[in-house]
């Protein structure tokens, strides 16, 4: 068997998904970049408070991308087998639950903020910071919320230039209001850290209208309505649950991990906040193909099973895995080269840029592991069929190895915060080893059942 597919078809898809997906990713990040970069100026504890500020979002972001993600994995399947009303369905599914975590995580965040900020570092100034951040941005989740459903179902039917586009005017929004207000130029006034999340909660209202009249009013492929919201099927809803909570758990525990370790570094001095959060939001710039790729994945292999096709799916597991490997090198080699020259932007400390430029040379080389591993597992694995296996591989990783060992190193052994984030970024690499075991075991691979009430795939 040829190591690579011979279809032209596939690598299309493949990659103008990987490609338009990734330009979206990489405008959204630029929103954090944003804010990173104009706050960065502005004063380190500002910086270090929104950083803290944006792990609570991140749990958010996990929250709801899980939502997302088993109803691309599902509706892709019913789009490959060209069944618009279950894709209708499960979208109803999606939005009330995405719904339901924004509104459960404004609620903890506006009502027990000072809690919230506590757990990740005890610096006075820096929770005061987020506070002013963090009481305005926590609006926008609800926003948040229902613009990232409304995408997750137009990418599961293939349809991805609007997410460019929405997330380019989103980016643009961001940095003239963000310029505005923070400083208070042109007679606006100087809000600082909060004129920073004035800035992302005008561009996240915003973001919602644009998608909302695009999906009214150019549409073609799905035609949802308002309506269509309203109802909810049983049985449907069942399957998706058999489907989609391994991934939201999975999800939920992956944010909350991340939280721990930003609480971690935070407990270990300011400057190792600001540079992790400067480290981790350029990681998320440069890296934005391997999440794509990831994504792009799980319409493919999903549309594949749905339309009868499970022949193919061996071939393309293979080849995918070696297009993994080359985008891990080319992304670990960009980030180390580009690390020296993005910090010219920010007014950190010496030592804050002096951990920043050590966090930088270890994710340029994790990245390779993540390019392969996190696709292998969320991309591959998931939309094959089997969405438990994550849950379980995250969980053990993170939460038996990754975290005890950098606590003992941080707060035990009292090694340097750079020794601590190597053993944080660890599991990027170990877990390939998993993922290499478990795709070409092809055990993974589950049948379409195009009758949503049967509870199965």
């Amino acid at each position: 068997m040829s190591l690579f597919v011979r279809e032209k078809s596939f690598y299309k898809t493949f990659f103008t998904l990987t490609v338009i997906i990734g330009l979206q990713n990489i405008i959204s990040f630029g929103v954090n970049l944003s804010d990173n970069l104009l706050i960065g100026g502005y004063s380190e504890a500002a910086l270090s408070g929104v950083a803290i500020a944006n792990q609570i979002q991140f749990v958010l972001q996990m929250l709801v991308m899980g939502v997302g993600e088993g109803l691309v994995i599902m509706a892709s399947r019913y789009w490959g087998a060209k069944d618009i009303g279950s894709i209708k369905k499960i979208s109803s599914i999606g939005m009330r639950l995405a719904i339901l975590v924004g509104l459960v995580m404004w609620a903890v965040v506006f009502f027990f903020t000072q809690s919230c900020l506590s757990l990740f570092t005890g610096d006075v100034n820096v929770i005061a910071e987020g506070t002013k951040f963090i009481r305005t941005i926590c609006f926008s989740y609800i926003f948040f919320s229902i613009t990232s459903i409304l995408l997750a179902v137009l990418r599961s039917v293939e349809t991805v230039k609007i997410g460019f586009m929405l997330s380019s005017s989103t980016l643009i929004i961001n940095i003239c209001l963000n310029y505005l207000l923070i400083y208070g130029h042109f007679g606006f006034p100087s809000l600082g850290v909060q004129g920073a999340a004035v800035a992302t909660l005008s561009a996240r209202i915003i973001e919602l209208i644009i998608v909302c009249l695009y999906v009214k009013r150019f549409d073609q492929k799905i035609g949802l309505k308002l309506r269509d919201f309203f109802s909810i099927e049983r049985g449907l809803f069942k399957h998706y649950v058999n489907v989609g909570s391994p991934i939201l758990m999975s999800n939920f525990i992956w944010g909350i991990a991340m939280g721990t370790q930003t609480s971690i570094l935070g407990h270990m001095g300011a400057a190792a906040i600001a540079a992790n959060s400067i480290a981790t939001t350029i990681f998320q710039i440069v890296s934005v193909v391997v999440f794509a790729s990831a994504s792009a994945t799980t319409v493919v292999i999903g549309k594949t099973i749905g339309e009868g096709r499970a022949d193919k799916i061996k071939s393309y597991a293979k080849t995918l895995q070696m297009l993994y490997l080359l985008i891990g090198i080319c992304t670990g080699a960009l980030l180390f080269i580009t690390k020296d020259h993005v910090l010219d932007f920010y007014s950190i400390s010496a030592e804050a840029r002096d951990l920043a430029l050590q966090f930088m040379t270890v994710l340029s080389v994790t990245v390779c592991g993540t390019a392969y591993q996190m696709p292998c597992l969320t991309g591959i694995v998931r939309s094959g069929g089997d969405t438990r296996f994550v849950l379980y591989n995250d969980t053990i990783f993170m939460w038996l190895i990754v975290l005890p060992a950098s606590t003992l190193c941080a707060f035990v052994f009292d090694l340097s915060p750079f020794i601590t984030f190597i053993c944080l970024k660890s599991d990027q690499i170990l877990k390939c080893f998993v993922a290499i075991v478990k795709v070409n075991r092809f055990r993974w691979i589950r049948a379409f059942d195009s009758r949503a009430a049967s509870g199965k795939f």
